[in-house]
Formats: structure tokens, C-alpha cells, sequence
């Protein structure tokens, strides 16, 4: 697969804690010219992008990020607010100690209130992997498809583990079938995003993918 086609689907991201403007710039301008899917950063800089390039490039951000286990209030508000400010994804992150509890009702029930809040935009759904059983996960699965998210993704980049093949084939077989995937998490590779899109992955969340693309152009040129 070329790399063109593989940007295609990717989130190009920077979420760290102290990425700058010009970083965040950069960051914009690469995807627009590498056909990114979408720009995946820090909520306090949706407005400034969108201000700066309208409708040039999608804007995806992160709610609850990267531990997951602010309130469902507090979620909701920073979902409506990142909508308000131009953001057009949506990538919450569950709460995990209600997974570790066993409540899957608070689980669900928080990603249907995000689904609201977010109204027809795209809303992922981060079940951090690295930290969850085999049950869990699918049990995450059943969460995600009954509150009628649009994906579900694999992990925030910030955790012990990224994403992993295994983990997108369980999430393929427990699924609902309108529910899409996103892979995140330590993918640097060419030979990865391709493995992972082969694998049943509709986005990647990467800060390579850039960086690849146009050592691609050169090769070609």
C-alpha cells in the first residue's frame, strides 16, 4: 500500500504536553498536503487552528485524556466545548476504574452522554488496552456498540502499551458491525500501518506518519 493511500487514514498527531504553536503548525500544514484523515491534538488549540484553516483540514481532540477518570460531567462539558471551538472528532478516553469495578452500566452510560454531546460528529471511543483483561476488552466492545459510538480505539500512547494486532482482531470479532476501529499507540512503521489497516483498522493515530511520507516523496523523486 502507498504511503498516500495509508495517510488517507491517518490522525496526525501531536499531544504533548508542551507542543507549541509552531509545532502545532507544522503539524497542520503536513497534514493538509499529505492528505491526513484528520489533525489529533490538544484541545486548546482547536480554536486557533480552525480560526487559522477553516474548513482545510478536520480537527480530532481528546476528552478525558490520558487517564480517563475525570466525571462524566466533566467529560461531556469538554466534548461540547472542543465542538464549539471547531473540533469535529471526538476521542474520549472510558473510565477505567469503572471498569476495574465491574460497571459497565457507568461505562456505557457515559459513552452515550459523549454520544449526545457530540451529536452527528465522530465520536472514538479509547479503551486503553494495555490495561484491560481479555474480558474486559470484550466487554468494552459490547460498551462501545450499545451506546452507539462510531469507534473504538485501542490506546491513548500514553500508557504502558500501545496498540497491538492481536488486540484489533478481538475487537473485529466482539464488534458491532457499524462500529469502526482506531489503532494508536507505538505505530512508527510504514510495514505497521499497513499491517494494522490489513488487520481490520479504518484510522491510525500517528506522529510518524508525516515523517514518512515524505521520505516516500524522495525516494520517488
Amino acid at each position: 500500500m502507498e504511503m498516500k493511500a495509508i495517510m488517507q487514514h491517518v490522525d496526525h498527531t501531536l499531544l504533548k504536553p508542551f507542543a507549541a504553536w509552531t509545532e502545532i503548525q507544522a503539524l497542520c500544514e503536513e497534514a493538509i498536503a499529505y492528505g491526513a484523515a484528520s489533525v489529533c491534538v490538544p484541545p486548546c488549540y482547536i480554536k486557533r487552528i480552525h480560526d487559522n484553516y477553516g474548513e482545510r483540514l478536520k480537527i480530532c481532540t481528546v476528552v478525558g485524556f490520558p487517564l480517563g477518570y475525570s466525571t462524566a460531567e466533566a467529560k461531556t462539558a469538554e466534548t461540547r466545548q472542543a465542538i464549539a471551538d471547531g473540533a469535529s472528532e471526538i476521542d474520549m478516553v472510558i473510565n477505567i476504574a469503572a471498569v476495574k469495578n465491574g460497571d459497565w452500566h457507568y461505562v456505557t452510560e457515559e459513552i452515550r452522554a459523549l454520544r449526545q454531546a457530540a451529536g452527528n460528529h465522530i465520536l472514538k471511543v479509547i479503551v486503553e488496552t494495555c490495561y484491560l483483561t481479555e474480558e474486559e476488552k470484550i466487554a468494552a466492545c459490547k460498551a462501545v456498540t450499545d451506546a452507539g459510538a462510531d469507534y473504538i480505539k485501542t490506546s491513548t500512547g500514553f500508557g504502558t502499551a500501545g496498540a497491538s494486532l492481536d488486540d484489533i482482531r478481538l475487537f473485529r470479532a466482539h464488534i458491532g458491525e457499524n462500529i469502526r476501529i482506531k489503532a494508536a499507540g507505538g505505530i512508527r512503521t510504514r510495514e505497521a500501518m499497513e499491517a494494522f489497516l490489513e488487520a481490520g483498522c479504518d484510522r491510525i493515530g500517528s506522529s510518524s506518519a508525516a515523517a514518512l511520507m515524505k521520505e516516500a516523496n524522495e525516494k520517488h523523486n
